[in-house]
């Protein structure tokens, strides 16, 4: 019997559709749910079968059903659904299953449909699996967006979760969309934050995301990640939006191309070791002399990861006696200095005869252990050796190798604790001086080269106590007055605070500018405060106070990637960024304030003693400064001109980007000149420098500047100056040539309003 029985027929108005009688036989007529004797029931309308006595009810008599044909079959009674035919007729039906009377007599197919309160489930799990679809959709989307397509859709979500909020949200996602995750619930803020934070990713330069495959090819894997603050990143976004507009109306599409089609440098370039090198084979004494003397002229200066009258001493005793054995370390240190002064040689036309190549020079070091380097415990000379040769690579356009040898060598060093000040007495106040030196050459090779591959910095502030370099000559360390600057830690402090700027976040200076406690011997201190000054104002200018400046702008840089490049900068408000930007701005306007006369390069003359040490920190300052500006190049580039406003501060400092990148390439020579290149600028990374200003000056010409202006001639102008310096440094570099032809095609496609005449022949 039915669960409703006992119900009052006047309950049910619709029986037909509520219950369901599959129990029924096919082929045989069945009796109707409620077929009373009519003459036991009282006939008025409101009658109901509980209102009539229990002996009627007990006597009723119950109709016997007739063997009905189906051609005449009907029935009285109610079924609990009919099938699609009947109810589209609307006449009554058996209910029969599958088949009913009706559509049995007919001969057409029978179907019985989905009831009303299936129909809505079935329609909600559609529309939820829509929702879904393009919740997925819009997510996979979302990183490719333009800056106005991506506000749009962030205005488009808020306005739907103010009328309908969203309380299950996927706080891994950065698009405030729907999700199926039940156990993830933030408030209404938190979305309006992350919606928020979305735009800064795309106008800012901060992401933390990736859109590439970087195990895809041999290609992409030879560049890897590049980040946002690397000139590449700048001129791969540069080169696919213009491409992207200009299909704009089109029924072409672009197709998206790797960022290792705009790296020019030589990382998918395999680096060749021949079999039959001799080990033991010797540069003779006179070669090997104009080796070591440009080693220590062009390189030592900036990189002074090798004690120079140490290795001065043992390398004239490995050559004046034959009977000397050195370390097999001390070999591979002299062949990388070798290598790294026959690959500058060779791009500066001085190239001795009968003097091995470079690739020969670090073959030999590669030969002699240097491949195994992972298998070695680290000491000094392993972590020198380390350092060598990223700096050789690095040379030689391998950058992404070297940023991970330079990775390698800071890991020895820390192994080593060079990353500490040291307190050992049995370490000469010499060693320790030397070894501070190794660990600031490593810190400001890692830095240059997190600016060129835009990867994070390998060293951490907060693990370093390391004391900043004496700005003293080696010879000078036994000189009383020296000794005791560098063995004095409440003298070295207060030497320090006179000399460098004390704006710059890093541990170092935290080291260094530290009050002196005037309970413990204040009249000691001031003493000993007044004798540093003193020092300071009668310290003689040399490589030693330039490669102090040197650390002490590399700091100024890592603080400006941390702030506005990392991840973790995505959670931060345009207007936090743009606070950040003018406040490092002053912070290395402090920097060149501070720099010794014989060091200002504001005012450069090509005869000054320091005019090597002048151009190097320059171009250092230069790239700090486009490091610091860039983000509101960019976002001012995806905005219209009229979306701008002249005056505001994002104006102000995108103007000084501009220039600073006019600058930096005023440094070089009207036509270009080898002899500069390679003996007054940092050859080691002058592309990256020219690269950095050019794509800047790109930006600008191609995205914010009107034809025929004076400024699109001023930047034309310093464009063609650029191409030019590139074609000549062609002739002898292959990552030239190859950022030669980048520049190329993007003007060949882009630039020819501006009347660029483009030259594709070397």
């Amino acid at each position: 019997m039915g669960e409703n029985f006992g119900t009052p027929y006047s309950e049910f108005p619709n029986v037909e559709n509520e219950i369901d009688y599959d129990w029924a036989v096919p082929g045989y007529p069945q009796p109707s749910p409620f077929e009373f004797n009519t003459e036991t029931i009282p006939a008025h309308d409101n009658c109901d079968i509980r209102d009539c006595p229990s002996s009627d009810r007990v006597n009723a008599k119950v109709a016997i059903p007739r063997n009905a044909q189906s051609s005449s079959w009907t029935s009285s009674g109610r079924v609990s659904r009919a099938c699609e035919n009947c109810r589209e007729q609307k006449v009554k039906c058996s209910g029969h299953r599958p088949t009913c009377h009706r559509c049995l007599d007919a001969g057409v197919p029978c179907s019985y449909g989905d009831r009303k309160r299936e129909k809505m489930v079935k329609q909600l799990n559609d529309l939820t699996t829509r929702v879904e679809t393009f919740d997925a959709l819009l997510r996979g989307l979302y990183p490719k967006l333009d800056a106005s397509s991506a506000q749009q859709v962030d205005q488009t979500l808020r306005e739907l979760n103010a009328r309908t909020p969203l309380t299950q949200v996927n706080p891994s996602t950065p698009v405030p969309a729907l999700s199926t995750n039940p156990s993830s619930h933030i408030n209404q803020s938190v979305l309006s934050s992350r919606a928020d934070a979305c735009p800064i990713s795309i106008q800012s330069g901060t992401v933390d995301y990736t859109e590439e495959d970087f195990d895809r090819d041999e290609k992409v894997q030879a560049t890897g990640f590049v980040g946002e603050h690397s000139e590449m990143a700048w001129l791969y976004r540069l080169k696919r939006d213009l491409d992207h507009n200009s299909l704009k109306g089109t029924k072409e599409t672009a197709e998206r191309a790797s960022i290792s089609s705009v790296n020019y440098f030589q990382d998918d370039s395999e680096i060749l070791f021949l079999d039959d090198i001799n080990l033991a084979r010797r540069p003779p004494q006179q070669i090997a002399n104009k080796l070591v003397e440009t080693y220590f002229h062009v390189v030592h200066p900036t990189f002074p990861i090798i004690g120079k009258a140490i290795f001065l001493n043992q390398y004239r005793s490995f050559y004046a006696n034959p009977n000397v054995r050195p370390g097999k370390r001390w070999i591979i240190v002299l062949n990388l200095v070798f290598a790294i002064a026959t690959r500058h040689s060779f791009l500066a036309n001085q190239l001795q005869p009968n003097c091995d190549d470079y690739q020969t020079c670090f073959a030999r070091a590669w030969k002699l252990n240097l491949g195994s380097v992972l298998l070695h415990h680290p000491d000094l000379q392993q972590t020198q050796v380390e350092g060598l040769a990223a700096f050789y690579l690095l040379s030689v356009g391998q950058v992404n190798r070297s940023w991970r040898l330079i990775g390698i060598a800071i890991r020895s060093a820390v192994t080593m604790g060079l990353n500490i000040r040291s307190e050992s007495e049995s370490v000469t106040h010499f060693s320790k001086e030397l070894r501070y030196r190794v660990w600031w050459a490593l810190f400001t090779l890692d830095i240059v080269l997190c600016e060129m591959t835009g990867r994070p910095p390998s060293t951490g502030d907060i693990f370093c106590s390391t004391p900043l370099p004496v700005p003293f000559a080696e010879e000078d360390f036994w000189d009383k007055r020296v000794a005791q600057v560098i063995t004095d830690q409440r003298t070295r402090n207060a030497f320090f605070a006179s000399l460098i700027s004390d704006t710059t976040a890093a541990s170092p200076k935290e080291s260094t500018t530290l009050k002196i406690p005037e309970q413990h011997g204040s009249s000691n201190g001031k003493q000993e405060e007044r004798a540093s000054q003193t020092g300071a104002e009668n310290l003689t200018p040399n490589s030693s106070l330039y490669f102090l400046y040197r650390v002490d702008l590399a700091h100024l840089l890592r603080e400006a990637i941390n702030t506005l490049y990392a991840p973790r900068a995505m959670r931060q408000s345009w207007h936090d960024i743009e606070t950040a930007i003018p406040m490092l701005n002053n912070h290395a306007d402090n920097w060149l304030c501070r720099l010794p006369a014989e060091f200002n390069f504001t005012t450069l003359d090509t005869t000054h003693q320091f005019i090597q040490q002048r151009v190097g920190l320059a171009f250092r300052f230069y790239a700090t400064k486009l490091i610091i500006l860039q983000p509101c190049i960019r976002r001012l580039s995806q905005q219209s001109s009229e979306a701008s406003s002249s005056g505001t501060v994002c104006d102000q400092m995108a103007a000084l980007c501009v220039q600073m990148a006019g600058q930096m390439l005023e440094l070089l020579p009207e036509e270009p000149d080898s002899t500069w290149l390679y003996g007054v600028a940092p050859w080691w990374c002058i592309l990256h420098n020219i690269m950095q200003s050019t794509t800047i000056l790109l930006t600008e010409l191609l995205t914010r500047t009107q034809v025929g202006t004076a400024k699109a001639v001023d930047i034309t102008k310093k464009i063609n100056k650029a191409t030019r310096f590139l074609k000549e440094m062609s002739a002898k570099d292959l990552s030239s040539k190859r950022a030669w032809l980048v520049c190329m095609d993007l003007l060949s496609r882009h630039g020819s309003r501006f009347g660029f005449e483009v030259d594709t022949e070397l």
